[in-house]
């Protein structure tokens, strides 16, 4: 009986899409690390990067809107020629072993790199809301504003944000018909290594 429900939830972690299933494995390695210094690092600028970028270009008449996607195709060669450049020293930091370049750049790293990117890209909506919120008291209310209560403002929602969607993951995300994904862009740019592609 065991069996008969392992086997079923193998069937029910392969994608319907050719497409889908040609590229991203059903297999995890947990050898791959994932924690790694160019993964917080490209992260992080890609965060700063386009959230500055869009909240500068969305005071045009018509906002360019740059969005995860072109980081992630950036960040793609910039993480493989940081895994070759960056020297594999060990450093030890509260007992942990910690290494510039654990290895060569990974489809988890890019992943989370490109999740960062999407938070700073607002999910594609350009700068966060709140950011109005802000233009609106300067504007068109004439009042003064400072820059840290205007941070607080912003990052305060944002948080908020994210807060509910923690709360709503029960009732969202727990459902497994809910996220499966039916295109991956995430792991399109790496090849699965299988000898039975056609």
């Amino acid at each position: 009986m065991a069996s008969i429900e392992m086997e079923s939830a193998k069937e029910d972690d392969i994608s319907p899409i050719e497409e889908v299933r040609l590229v991203v494995s059903n297999e995890d390695d947990p050898r791959q690390p994932v924690w790694t210094f160019r993964m917080w690092f490209l992260g992080i600028v890609a965060v700063i990067l386009l959230s500055f970028l869009n909240t500068f270009f969305g005071y045009r008449k018509q906002p360019l809107l740059v969005t995860m996607i072109s980081v992630q195709v950036a960040t793609l060669p910039i993480g493989r020629f940081m895994a070759r450049v960056l020297p594999p020293t060990k450093f030890r930091i509260r007992g942990r072993d910690f290494s510039l370049n654990p290895g060569p750049f990974n489809i988890k790293e890019h992943v989370l790199i490109s999740i960062f990117a999407n938070a700073g890209a607002a999910f594609g909506n350009g700068a966060a809301y709140a950011v109005g919120i802000v233009d609106i008291i300067r504007a068109f209310y004439g009042r003064k504003i400072t820059f840290l209560a205007g941070w607080l403002l912003v990052l305060t929602t944002q948080v908020l944000g994210y807060g509910w969607a923690g709360i709503m993951k029960k009732y969202v995300v727990e459902p497994a018909e809910m996220w499966w994904p039916s295109t991956l862009v995430q792991v399109s740019l790496f090849r699965k290594k299988r000898k039975d592609l056609s």
